[in-house]
């Protein structure tokens, strides 16, 4: 199965995240931050990166920015789970390189078949 980072400053959708992506089998690392995210990123190859967007120190559109940086993230699918629906700001993550947009709430399902997808 995949190894996942979960980036969400909410500990509470973090546990909701981890339990339904290991309910599946996945491998989950969870990061508070974008700042904390980058410093996993940096010591292992994660084959997904989902990421909330509003998060103090650094959000979840500047953490695709830097990941895309990185040679081993270059093509690595980042999904964006958040509660921001606005055009604007899904354009603005589709610039900086994010794979997709899950708006929350999520539901298992859909961020279990989206997962599926993007891993191919």
């Amino acid at each position: 199965m995949a190894s996942i980072l979960a980036v969400d400053d909410s500990a509470s959708m973090r546990q909701m995240v981890s339990f339904t992506l290991r309910g599946a089998g996945h491998d989950v690392q969870e990061a508070n931050d974008g700042v904390q995210a980058l410093e996993f990123a940096n010591k292992k190859k994660y084959d997904l990166v989902l990421s909330d967007v509003n998060m103090p120190n650094m959000n979840g559109i500047e953490l695709v920015k830097e990941l895309r940086q990185l040679a081993d993230y270059k093509f690595v699918p980042v999904l964006m789970l958040t509660t921001e629906s606005a055009g604007d700001v899904k354009a603005q993550g589709k610039q900086a390189g994010a794979t997709g947009w899950i708006v929350k709430p999520f539901n298992p399902e859909q961020l279990l078949s989206t997962i599926k997808r993007v891993l191919g």
